[in-house]
């Protein structure tokens, strides 16, 4: 078992230092560690019944479907009117800007499902009336980023179906009630960091907006706001599934950006259409080559090693369960989240279950701690797109992120040490 893994770990981390795209790298160390292990025409053989089926999932339809409805939204005029209701409801506050940033990114990121998308769509509205009011323009970047990985949280949430899919069937209906308290508490938690940086700053506070203008910007996004509500709703009043949750929010923001916003055209759907194919290849394939090497670690029981010598360094669960957040940090700073979920959840779930923490609650802390990770270099994906969007230097985001990072992980924590924040939805909506 130690040579199988010495094997594949040499192999996976020297193909990423040779900058191998990780679906490949997965792959390739994979199929080379079964050939040094068993036959070549055995491993062939298994590598591909594996990767197939990994594939075998209707829960997987899902992902397409979101993906899609996330890039209607984007070019659908949407973020705009989250945009305009967040600014209506905490843009008067003290840095209320920056609240108005983060808060837009929660709503736009929980709507779209993807941490990038709000990074885009908002960053490259807020970033630039930030400024225009006196705001940092590096400050105004960290904000953003930050603020866009709430939506991993709050449900509909590709990542957390791929962890209920890697954890071997835990609930996505389950999951994404789970997700709602940690995920605005995070949300809740920078708003006011961001908030109190910028009172120390001596940034302006915002203008309130007359009654009528703000019931108007509230009015404007309540169809937008409605998607969160009919595609949770329909999930947990068992009215469809998560993966006809995902068809529904593809017809649902269709009918508001081409039907209500008038945003997009007919011609621009194929574009939308054949992004939407292009990004979920590239998903379906990391499932693909991750079911297989997922299906070696579990062969040469390497997640049960794993957990015995966890197991062996302390019994307090507390302890353990802090090291895993440790090295899930780690991992999230130099993967990216897909990946990292495929292949991390079938180690490490099996420790937490003997610790007696359960699929859902372990998939809460998973998916927070990899969310930190696309806002920390030198991998971040999140933080790139941010840069990249607001034309900020990386280097100059570092600093005004500082408490951000802070406020996240001790977030984290709260949401480690106390189960009930991510259990007491799923539990009071099953009974």
């Amino acid at each position: 078992m130690d040579y199988t893994a010495l094997i594949l770990a040499v192999l996976f981390f020297a193909l990423l230092l040779l900058n191998v795209p990780i679906a490949i790298a997965i792959g390739v160390a994979t199929m080379a560690t079964m050939v040094c292990t068993i036959d070549f025409i055995p491993a062939v053989t298994t590598l591909a019944q594996r990767m197939v089926g990994g594939l075998d999932s209707f829960a997987l339809l899902a992902i397409p479907f979101f993906v899609l409805s996330g890039l209607i939204m984007g070019q659908g005029g949407i973020a705009k009117r989250l945009i305009d209701c967040a600014l209506a409801l905490v843009g008067a506050l003290p840095g209320g800007l920056a609240m108005v940033n983060v808060l837009s990114s929660t709503l736009f990121g929980s709507i779209s499902g993807s941490a990038v998308a709000a990074t885009s769509a908002i960053g490259s509205f807020m970033v630039p009336q930030m400024e225009q009011k006196g705001y940092d323009r590096a400050f105004a970047s960290a904000v953003t980023v930050t603020g866009a990985t709430t939506g991993m949280l709050i449900p509909p949430s590709n990542i957390l179906i791929l962890y209920a899919i890697a954890s071997g069937g835990v609930s996505v209906s389950a999951l994404f009630l789970a997700g709602y308290i940690p995920g605005l508490l995070l949300a809740g938690g920078l708003m006011l960091t961001a908030g109190f940086y910028a009172m120390r700053r001596g940034y302006l506070r915002g203008q309130r907006l007359p009654i009528s203008q703000t019931v108007k910007a509230v009015w404007a996004a309540v169809p937008s706001l409605l998607l969160i509500v009919i595609v949770i709703g329909g999930i947990i009043a068992g009215v469809f599934t998560a993966t006809e949750a995902g068809a529904i929010a593809v017809l649902y923001s269709l009918f508001l950006a081409m039907g209500i916003y008038k945003e997009i055209s007919v011609k621009q759907i194929t574009p939308l259409l054949i992004k939407s194919v292009q990004i979920t290849a590239i998903v379906l394939f990391l499932i693909a080559v991750s079911s297989a090497m997922s299906w070696l670690l579990s062969y040469e029981q390497i997640p049960q090693t794993i957990t015995e010598s966890l197991l062996t360094l302390s019994s307090n669960p507390l302890v353990l369960l802090l090291l895993i957040n440790l090295l899930l940090l780690v991992v999230g700073a130099f993967m990216d989240m897909t990946p990292a979920v495929l292949i991390f959840t079938p180690i490490f779930l099996p420790v937490a279950q003997s610790l007696g923490i359960s699929d859902i609650h372990f998939g809460i802390i998973m998916v927070m701690n990899l969310s930190i990770g696309l806002c920390t270099p030198p991998v971040g994906s999140v933080l790139f797109v941010g840069a990249s969007v607001a034309k900020c230097r990386l280097e100059s985001m570092i600093k005004p992120m500082l408490p951000l990072y802070a406020m996240m992980l001790l977030v984290l924590t709260l949401v480690t040490l106390f189960p009930a924040l991510s259990e007491t939805l799923p539990a009071w909506f099953a009974s």
